[in-house]
């Protein structure tokens, strides 16, 4: 097995500020206590492809419902690698808890934005049955796997990432 990334916290300033934006309704506290039950993602079993991400508090979902989850973690891995994101298995099961973006994509070279490469997740769950979903604090949703890529032998890109969500698209 490659060793190519390690996990991190984002800084206590950067976790707070997007967590205040993201829930206006939330104190300083309630994201400074967030950010102290943040866990770095880690494989449950030896075999596991995955890294569990785990729930910084608790939250529920009516069926039809989404969340905006900043996770407190970014990740620092070498070029040429992708850290792809994906529901838990067992929740897209029961409930159809999706990634609203189906596959999330960090590239390598997000740890260097100004956000600190702060990850964040927009999940739904799309259950046909009604059923709501509960999710501890501490919880594993999510898990990401690191895949290699390549590149066109023609490829000339120079361009350096500074942001998120549709910064290699931006002039």
């Amino acid at each position: 097995m490659l060793r190519i990334a390690k996990f991190e916290k984002v800084s206590p300033q950067r976790f707070v500020s997007d967590w205040i934006a993201t829930f206006p309704q939330q104190t300083i506290e309630q994201a400074v206590l967030a950010y102290e039950h943040i866990q770095l993602p880690r494989r449950a079993t030896s075999g596991s492809a995955g890294y569990d991400f785990f729930a910084p508090v608790g939250f529920e979902l009516p069926a039809g419902g989404s969340i905006k989850i900043p996770t407190g973690i970014r990740v620092v891995m070498e070029d040429g690698w992708v850290l792809t994101l994906y529901p838990r298995s067992g929740l897209g099961f029961k409930y159809r808890f999706q990634l609203d973006n189906t596959v999330g994509v960090i590239d390598s070279d997000y740890a260097r934005s100004d956000n600190e490469g702060h990850i964040f997740m927009r999940m739904t769950n799309d259950n046909r049955e009604g059923k709501g979903l509960r999710v501890p604090s501490g919880t594993a949703f999510a898990q990401g796997i690191f895949l290699p890529f390549g590149i066109t032998v023609d490829d000339d890109v120079q361009t350096a990432r500074n942001g998120g969500f549709g910064s290699t698209s931006r002039a």
